[in-house]
């Protein structure tokens, strides 16, 4: 149990220090070649990992899977991770932090909506607070960064979506998260290397520096990629992106989910303090009250996560009990008529 918790701290640092290192990047790298870069280190990161899962269960990659990690891929590398990256670009790093921890309440919705999975109580509560909380940190009233904020939000809203494809995949082809993880990461990471290129084409690179997206016009590949920059995208991709996900399934296995999802839990409070210390970012009071109120919320989730698996577990428990005993009424009943028939 020491080594779960462990690797809960080592993983909940890495994640929380993750929009940090990103921002610090920023001015060398184009946020989607960093994005490429990053997921395509963590990807090779996770592929041992990833290896030694299949070959215990015995199985082999085939057309579907990777059907599936196109899509994955697509969701949460190109789509939400791209509007993250941007996010960090044009907001303060404590705001993106604390906006993209509530993608868990999406997640929450979109299994209602696309599994019809019954939210329970506390995922109810949970999912009111938080929005209460967001609310809170936007303060639609006052304002000042809204390009900052509706990227945050549908990054966060998207990768919800990604959480919930991912796990509807993983159940149907049979692949546990991290393996499900490393390969969305390597098929993001080649779908985006694909738009790069397209967009060095001059019609195409032009035809989006006319449209405003200067950004996304000729987005380059290597460039600052050398010495100078080796141990923040070092940092970005082995130790974040790579070692993040892969200490976190790491106390996956050594506990149970809801204790390991303890990582996200804290990243709203531990975030906006390491930038603070770092990037010397100021945090508004009503930030602060809205990461309290988000903090709450997840409290809430965690507390009746672990209720319902207890209650799971007890329950499965007494099915157990209640059918040996059958079995040993009926052994019983048996043996008594055998002694009447001798």
């Amino acid at each position: 149990m020491k080594k779960a918790y462990l690797y809960i701290a080592i993983s909940t640092l890495m994640f929380s220090s993750m929009e940090i290192a990103l921002k610090m990047a920023g001015s060398a790298f184009n946020p989607i070649q960093l994005n490429l870069i990053r997921f395509f280190i963590g990807a090779v990161v996770l592929l041992p990992f990833a290896v030694v899962a299949l070959k215990q269960a015995g199985r082999k990659l085939v057309a579907a899977d990777w059907r599936l990690f196109a899509i994955t891929g697509l969701v949460c590398v190109i789509v939400s991770m791209s509007l993250y990256q941007l996010a960090i670009t044009v907001d303060q790093a404590s705001t993106v932090a604390v906006l993209f921890s509530c993608n868990p309440v999406f997640a929450l919705l979109f299994s209602y909506l696309i599994l019809h999975e019954r939210l329970g109580r506390a995922n109810l509560i949970s999912v009111v607070i938080s929005v209460i909380g967001l609310l809170i940190i936007v303060n639609p009233a006052h304002l000042t960064n809204g390009l900052g904020l509706v990227l945050a939000i549908s990054s966060a809203i998207t990768f919800g979506l990604y959480s919930i494809i991912s796990r509807y995949g993983s159940v149907k082809r049979g692949l546990n998260g991290l393996t499900m993880t490393c390969f969305t990461f390597f098929a993001g990471a080649f779908e985006l290397l694909i738009l790069a290129w397209l967009t060095k084409i001059p019609a195409v690179a032009s035809g989006l520096t006319a449209m405003g997206l200067r950004q996304f016009a000729a987005i380059p590949i290597l460039v600052n990629v050398n010495m100078t920059y080796f141990w923040l995208l070092f940092f970005i991709g082995v130790c974040v992106t790579g070692g993040g996900f892969a200490f976190y399934f790491l106390a996956m296995e050594k506990t149970d989910v809801s204790t390991a999802s303890l990582v996200f839990f804290i990243k709203p409070g531990l975030a906006p303090i390491l930038a603070a210390i770092i990037l010397h970012e100021k945090i508004v009071p009503t930030t602060i009250v809205g990461i309290v109120v988000i903090l709450i919320g997840s409290v809430v989730t965690f507390v009746g996560n672990r209720f319902r698996e207890r209650t799971s577990t007890m329950g499965q428990a007494t099915k157990q009990a209640e059918s040996k005993a059958v079995h040993e009424r009926v052994a019983s009943h048996s043996n008594a008529i055998s002694e009447q028939e001798d």
